[in-house]
């Protein structure tokens, strides 16, 4: 514990307390970074503001309060409280309700009636022959309503920011829908546009015409209509993008049925108390993490972990809340309830990864808050430009409109957001748990991975290896004589050999009688025969000497670095037997796709240089560093470091923690301890090496996802900007556009729903 005290000196201490707040009336990445701002600037405040989650995580000190936090926000002009955890919702609540689902309910219905009114005046703008005496009146009609109603939401948000000196996209969007309808009204009332018989055409880029003559109604009603429908399929997209969250805070059972002197009773799962006893049926979720103290079933975790094949339990074996009892009726005692369940743990750090930002995204959310006063001026120049230039006062404005409606921070602030939502909710569902956005950047540059063997690479429990008999003794024998006798030991070793034994050959004979011989092994009376089972040393007590067969295969046993038991009766040997830390199913298929992606494996353990060998060899790895103390697998990762390696540490043990926090990337097996999840940025859920490739390349096609959000966001704007200013977009094929540049990078980032 010595190795660890220096690294716990040197992290700052946290802060006093922290919060997350629930924010409302946010509309694009400039609100979020204007909050984020405000509350920076309070003493000892330190936030992050989340436009995809609409979460504030605000960390401040002594002498300030939540409601400090809220009213800052509130004078900043949107709405701040503390949110529920979806885990505490009522049970008549369906995962589907909420405010985002009222939100997305009254888009539609604004969506909707703005799309049945803005069509026909779209259509008759851009369709000559549909232009009947006096249609720009019937155009007005429909028009008007759609830029005042279907737009209000925009109008509202901008004259709030107004009020409060800032802008945002909806000020770019009101103004300029306003202004196209303004002119459109100065037009039909005070010039030419109203006379009966007007017609003008629809052209794709700017076309000059007398200011006096010219209508802007379909562009109007057409970009708030295409606006609209960004929203509302964003925020559709946006819900589908935390889903797997939700579904992971809706997957604990409702109520329970505890035992209370002795009869059964059905309580909510949230009067659990620790050391409580309850029943699970087959069929039935179990309620919370416990232990099996009755019975023995199979358990479906694959909602937890991914693990596809139901796992045996019996009595004794831990067992996690929201996992499904298959088969047999069990009764289990309470371990954990409430937060401190593995669940609640897994959607604790889902939820805080989500709200975390990339160094990519904090780049983006400082643009964002200064491109919206940006635009403004861009938009002021090209109209000023374009009147200097040209003297067309129609062609200046359609220009300057268009700048304003295509130039939107939207896709920039959901580029991070939205694919940290998928791809850790994706990670959730197959039981990997990303701690935060700044664990992408090391999956890149990871080019060694250092595994513990003991619990990583290996199970951490012994198991029998080989059975070598004598002339004219059957294996079935032997393990049958053995096993009885080693099954009432509770040594290691014994419980190795007493469980291969009943797998080969079913039921073990009771002994007759037993002892145990203290650093030796065990003799006793099995089925009339003296049997003794053990070193070597307590058969040469009894005269009885290994053969040469048997003491050859012991010896070749011991240079492998595995544990091997003598077996005799009635005077004579008969056999030996080999125990070893049993090799995962797994961990050889791991090895080989770790080092497809790349990554270079080293085996590292406390155990002989013998052992590790054999077990590298096993698996394939050729890096092996063996009998290091654990203390000293923080210099080991040190030093591959000082050797110019990216390091990521598997590990599962109390004596891993250091290790992996000293890594550039850590990865923590489920199965361990809390200490070794604590200190790790990745947690596997399933105790299988086989996942931590998937999390490395989970995480290796999130960032890169989120890259290729922000290259199409920014990418976007920088072509599209030019365009608009020289007058080649017309200002409803901006808004059309501007609304598709947010959908397409929520609809990118869903795609790593599909990883598999």
């Amino acid at each position: 514990m010595t190795s660890i005290a220096p690294e716990q000196a040197a992290v700052p201490a946290a802060p006093a307390s922290e919060v997350e707040l629930s924010i409302g009336g946010m509309t694009c990445a400039s609100c979020a970074a204007r909050i984020e701002k405000k509350l920076n600037r309070m003493d000892g405040v330190t936030a992050t503001v989340n436009f995809a989650t609409e979460k504030a995580k605000v960390a401040y000190g002594p002498g300030t309060e939540v409601a400090d936090l809220v009213a800052t926000v509130e004078k900043t002009g949107y709405t701040a409280q503390e949110p529920a955890r979806p885990a505490a919702r009522d049970e008549t609540t369906a995962p589907g309700d909420g405010p985002e689902d009222d939100e997305a309910g009254a888009l539609r219905q604004r969506l909707l009636v703005s799309l049945l009114l803005s069509l026909p005046v779209v259509l008759m703008a851009m369709v000559p022959p549909l232009q009947f005496d006096n249609w720009q009146w019937l155009s007005l009609t429909l028009a008007a309503p759609v830029v005042v109603w279907g737009a209000l939401p925009f109008h509202r948000a901008a004259w709030t920011n107004a009020r409060h000196g800032a802008a945002t996209m909806d000020t770019l969007v009101s103004i300029g829908t306003l202004a196209a309808l303004g002119w459109s009204l100065w037009a039909l009332f005070f010039g030419h546009a109203g006379m009966p018989g007007m017609r003008h055409g629809f052209d794709f880029a700017i076309s000059r015409a007398d200011g006096s003559s010219s209508i802007y109604l379909e562009a109007a009603a057409g970009v708030t209509t295409f606006i609209l429908a960004g929203r509302y399929l964003e925020a559709k997209s946006k819900r589908k993008a935390g889903a797997a969250l939700r579904a992971l805070f809706e997957l604990g059972a409702k109520d329970v049925t505890v035992l209370r002197g002795g009869r059964e009773v059905r309580i909510p799962v949230g009067e659990l108390a620790v050391g409580d006893r309850f029943v699970v049926r087959p069929g039935e979720k179990i309620a919370t993490d416990g232990t099996v103290v009755e019975g023995s079933s199979a358990v479906d975790a694959s909602m937890l972990t991914g693990e596809s094949v139901p796992v045996d339990v019996t009595r004794g074996d831990a067992v996690t809340g929201a996992t499904v009892n298959t088969s047999g009726r069990l009764v289990v005692q309470v371990t954990r309830v409430g937060a401190d369940t593995q669940l609640a743990r897994m959607a604790r750090l889902v939820e805080d990864a989500q709200n975390g930002k990339a160094a990519v995204q904090r780049l983006a959310d400082r643009i964002s808050g200064v491109f919206v006063p940006v635009v403004l001026l861009i938009a002021l120049g090209t109209l000023l430009t374009w009147l200097f230039v040209t003297g067309d006062a129609t062609a200046a404005f359609t220009a300057a409109v268009a700048v304003l409606i295509i130039a939107c921070p939207c896709a920039l602030g959901l580029a991070t957001p939205t694919a940290l939502m998928v791809g850790t909710g994706r990670g959730a569902q197959l039981g990997i748990l990303i701690k935060g956005p700044e664990v992408l950047e090391s999956t890149r540059r990871v080019d060694t991975v250092v595994l513990d063997k003991t619990g990583t690479v290996t199970t951490g429990k012994m198991a029998l290896h080989e059975v070598v008999t004598a002339p004219g003794v059957t294996e079935q024998e032997l393990l049958r004589l053995a096993g009885a006798l080693e099954h009432a030991s509770e040594h290691p070793v014994a419980r190795a050999v007493a469980d291969g034994a009943a797998a080969r050959t079913g039921a073990l004979p009771t002994p007759e009688t037993f002892e145990n011989v203290a650093g030796l092994g065990v003799q006793g009376v099995v089925e009339g025969h003296a049997v003794i089972v053990g070193r070597e040393k307590l058969l040469a007590e009894w005269f009885i000497e290994l053969p040469a067969p048997l003491a050859a295969a012991k010896a070749a046993a011991e240079d492998q670095g595995r544990t091997a038991v003598a077996v005799a009766w009635d005077g004579e040997a008969r056999g030996v037997l080999t125990v070893a830390d049993a090799v995962k199913d797994t961990s050889a298929r791991a090895v080989a796709e770790l080092r497809r992606l790349g990554l270079t494996p080293v085996l590292l353990t406390g155990d002989n240089k013998a052992v590790a060998e054999a077990v590298a060899r096993e698996v394939g790895i050729d890096e092996v560093i063996a009998e290091v103390l654990p203390q000293d697998k923080v210099d080991v990762v040190t030093r591959l470091q000082a050797e110019g390696r990216t390091v990521a540490m598997v590990g599962d043990g109390v004596n891993d923690a250091a290790a992996l926090a000293t890594a550039d990337l850590g990865l923590a097996m489920g199965t361990g301890t809390d200490a070794a999840i604590e200190a790790g940025d990745l947690t596997l859920v399933r105790g299988d090496l086989l996942v931590a490739a998937d999390a490395i390349r989970l995480s290796r096609r999130t960032l890169g996802t989120i890259k290729g959000n922000l290259f199409w966001a920014f990418g976007y704007n920088i072509a599209a900007l030019p365009l608009a200013a020289a007058g080649m977009l017309n200002p409803m094929i901006a808004g059309a556009a501007m609304a598709f540049s947010s959908v397409f990078v929520v609809t990118n980032s869903l795609r790593l729903r599909r990883f598999t």
